[in-house]
């Protein structure tokens, strides 16, 4: 009986390759959501046949992208919040520590329900979605957020919020600050604009690691 040929790694001119394919694609794709493979290959600067082998299509490449945008999203996720912190501070917090994220990866918005599908993108916010949510929760429980709206509710409309602002930032309406977006989702969840502003100045900034070479 043959036994099974072990998958090699790949060598670390392949590796660099695939890396330099992706963000290439991270940045043409904003730019251009119709962009062909054949003008990504020459954007990245190598020939369309080492393109084709790691990507062998259009649906392949977009998949690494959201397995990318989907593993720094549970990595920010994973960081978590003190319990201790109050929800005001854990929501500001929370955002400034996912917009890095979706700057990196805003232009899969344009490209979400066409080429990905709706349960894919969902799959991807899942864990961001569950935060928000019990966030929420816990500061309608203390007071800090008005009760009008079950927290589920009131998450989906502030990731929609975030979404609509991400939007904002492809079409040039917004800078690519991740504090002015945490004082508008804190004003949306129903902390008054001053307070917002205080909370948010009070939580440090993230940055985001770029993405691990794939062996």
């Amino acid at each position: 009986m043959t036994k099974p040929v072990a998958r090699q790694p790949l060598r670390s001119n392949a590796r660099s390759n695939r890396a330099r394919i992706l963000a290439t694609a991270r940045r043409e794709l904003g730019r251009d959501p119709d962009v062909t493979l054949e003008e990504l290959a020459r954007a990245s600067g190598v020939v369309r046949r080492t393109l084709f082998g790691h990507f062998p299509g259009r649906e392949a490449l977009l998949e690494a992208l959201a397995d990318e945008a989907s593993e720094a999203l549970r990595s920010a996720v994973s960081v978590g919040l003190p319990a201790e912190e109050g929800a005001e501070r854990a929501l500001a917090h929370f955002v400034l520590s996912l917009w890095p994220v979706g700057d990196r990866y805003r232009m899969l918005l344009a490209l979400a329900r066409r080429d990905l599908g709706a349960e894919r993108v969902a799959e991807i916010l899942a864990p961001a979605r569950a935060v928000v949510t019990a966030v929420v929760e816990r500061g309608q429980a203390d007071g800090a957020f008005p009760a009008h709206l079950p927290p589920a509710a009131m998450s989906a409309g502030l990731e929609a919020l975030t979404v609509a602002l991400l939007e904002a930032v492809n079409r040039g309406e917004l800078v690519d600050e991740g504090a002015p977006v945490a004082v508008a989702v804190l004003v949306a969840a129903g902390v008054p604009v001053e307070r917002a502003r205080a909370v948010v100045a009070e939580v440090p900034p993230r940055t985001l690691a770029e993405p691990p070479a794939v062996p």
